[in-house]
């Protein structure tokens, strides 16, 4: 196995979030913030996912926290509209955070598994991600993010999201 460079140690610096598929992104977001208690830190629409997502977190809570990004689909053909046809509304990926997302997916190619994009795709807020098949993750869809340059992210700040 090859290591990494240092300045990509840890191969993983910390959850980042967790993403779950919802029908409709403004009943989710009401019943996280109404329900739970939960502030929204971020709202985008990614086309080239085929998304409207918004990130919620905890008020005050420590910069660096893990996120819940919450998933609706833009049209049936969507990516997530297809898991929830097949699975149902809920928890659809969980994210690391990572200081390089080509330099993981390099070591984790290496160590036999397989990533859904040859290279990195944008994230929310203008994050680089890439994610590992569930097949090789026990069926969990592993999401890996680099955060957006100049976020903080990368230093165990808060991530892009707002």
């Amino acid at each position: 196995m090859t290591g990494l460079p240092d300045s990509v140690t840890p191969l993983l610096l910390a959850i980042d979030h967790v993403g779950i598929a919802v029908p409709d992104l403004d009943e989710a977001i009401a019943f996280h913030r109404d329900v739970l208690g939960l502030v929204v830190l971020h709202e985008e629409t990614n086309e080239e996912q085929g998304v409207r997502e918004a990130m919620v977190g905890a008020p005050g809570a420590p910069e660096g926290s893990a996120l819940l990004q919450l998933l609706a689909p833009l049209s049936p053909e969507s990516t997530i509209a297809k898991f929830i046809d097949r699975s149902g509304p809920g928890l659809q990926q969980l994210a690391y955070r990572v200081a390089d997302v080509e330099a993981v997916s390099a070591v984790l190619r290496e160590r036999g598994l397989r990533l859904l994009f040859d290279g990195p795709r944008r994230g929310t807020g203008g994050s680089r991600i890439n994610f590992v098949h569930p097949k090789d993750t026990g069926g969990v869809l592993v999401e890996l993010v680099e955060p957006a340059v100049g976020s903080g992210a990368a230093d165990g700040g808060p991530t892009p999201h707002g």
